[in-house]
C-alpha cells in the first residue's frame, strides 16, 4: 500500500501541508481544497502552479476530491440546472486531473433517503419509491464523461448521500455496469453511521475488483442521538479493526493509496495539531509490509 494524506486536512496552504508530509515520509498527495477554492475551480495559472509544486516535491497525486453530486436530491433530474453546474465543474476537475497526472476523481452521490429497498409489508409503507433508480441517470453521465477522459471515478462511501455503505457503492457500479470505470472510495469511518462493520462484512463488498481509494480517519457514533464524534486513531469504533483491515489489504495485494483525513482537532479547532497527533498511529497501521 502507499500512503497519504488530503493535503487540507493539514492546511489549506498547499505549500505548508507538503512541508508536513515531508516530515512525516508520506507520499501522495489528495486533493480537495487549495486556499480559497475547491479543485476545479482553480485558475489554469494556478493548476500549473500545483503541478509544478508537486512534481518539484516528489508528490504525485492519489486523487482529485470535489464534492461532486452532494446536495443534490430526489427533486433533481439529469440536465436541470443544477445537474448541469455539477457536471460541468466534474470537467474542470478532469481537465486538472490530466494536468496534475490525478489517476482518480471523486464524486458523491445526492443526498439520502433512509430506506431504500424492503420486504414483507416494508416494501409498501416504508420503502422511498424510485429514490434509488432515480440517482442512476444523474451518475450515468459522470462515468461515461470518465470513459472518454480515460480516468477512473471513485464514489465515496458518505455521511448523509445514498452511497453510504460498501454495499450500495457496488451497488452503484453494478446498476450502472461500470465495474473499472467506477470504483469504490471506501470510508469506513463514514460506513459506521449506517451500521456497516468495516471487517470482515464491509471490506467483503469491495475486496474483489470494486476498491479504487481508501480514507481512514476514526470516530465514535451515536446514531439514535444523531451525533459524530472524530476520535484519534485508535479511541474510536474502529480502533479493534483498523489493523485486520491493513493486513486484509496487504495480504489481497491493494495496491491503490490509503490517504489519511485529518478531520480531528483536539478540542480546540487546530487541525494541523490533531494530524500530528494521529500520523505515527496511521503510519504504524497501514504502512510497511
Amino acid at each position: 500500500m502507499e500512503l497519504g494524506v488530503i493535503c487540507d486536512g493539514i492546511s489549506r496552504d498547499l505549500r505548508h501541508a507538503v512541508n508536513v508530509m515531508d516530515e512525516y515520509d508520506l507520499k501522495y498527495a489528495e486533493l480537495q481544497f487549495i486556499g480559497e477554492n475547491e479543485v476545479g475551480d482553480l485558475s489554469a495559472a494556478e493548476v500549473r502552479e500545483v503541478d509544478q509544486l508537486l512534481r518539484d516535491r516528489g508528490k504525485p497525486v492519489s486523487c482529485l476530491s470535489r464534492h461532486v453530486f452532494a446536495g443534490m436530491t430526489g427533486a433533481n433530474k439529469p440536465g436541470d440546472e443544477l445537474h448541469i453546474k455539477h457536471m460541468d465543474a466534474l470537467k474542470r476537475v478532469m481537465e486538472m486531473a490530466h494536468t496534475v497526472g490525478a489517476p482518480l476523481v471523486r464524486i458523491m452521490t445526492p443526498k439520502k433517503e433512509q430506506i431504500l429497498w424492503g420486504r414483507n409489508g416494508a416494501e409498501k409503507w416504508n420503502v422511498a419509491h424510485g429514490a434509488w433508480d432515480g440517482i442512476l441517470p444523474l451518475i450515468a453521465p459522470a462515468v461515461e464523461l470518465a470513459r472518454q477522459e480515460t480516468l477512473t471515478l471513485v464514489v465515496e462511501t458518505g455521511n448523509g448521500t445514498m452511497v453510504n455503505s460498501n454495499f450500495t457503492a457496488r451497488k452503484l457500479i453494478d446498476d450502472l455496469g461500470a465495474k473499472g470505470v467506477l470504483k469504490v472510495l471506501w470510508d469506513p469511518a463514514n460506513n459506521c453511521w449506517c451500521h456497516e462493520r468495516a471487517f470482515p462484512e464491509g471490506y467483503r463488498e469491495v475486496a474483489d475488483g470494486y476498491l479504487g481509494h481508501i480514507h481512514i480517519k476514526d470516530v465514535f457514533v451515536d446514531t439514535p442521538r444523531a451525533t459524530l464524534e472524530v476520535r484519534q486513531m485508535g479511541k474510536g469504533q474502529l480502533a479493534p479493526l483498523f489493523e485486520p483491515m491493513a493486513n486484509a489489504l496487504r495480504q489481497d495485494g491493494y495496491s491503490g493509496v490509503v490517504s489519511f483525513e485529518s478531520v480531528y482537532h483536539p478540542g480546540n479547532g487546530d487541525f494541523e495539531a490533531g494530524f500530528r497527533a494521529n500520523i505515527d498511529t496511521f503510519k504504524a497501521l497501514f504502512g510497511g509490509s
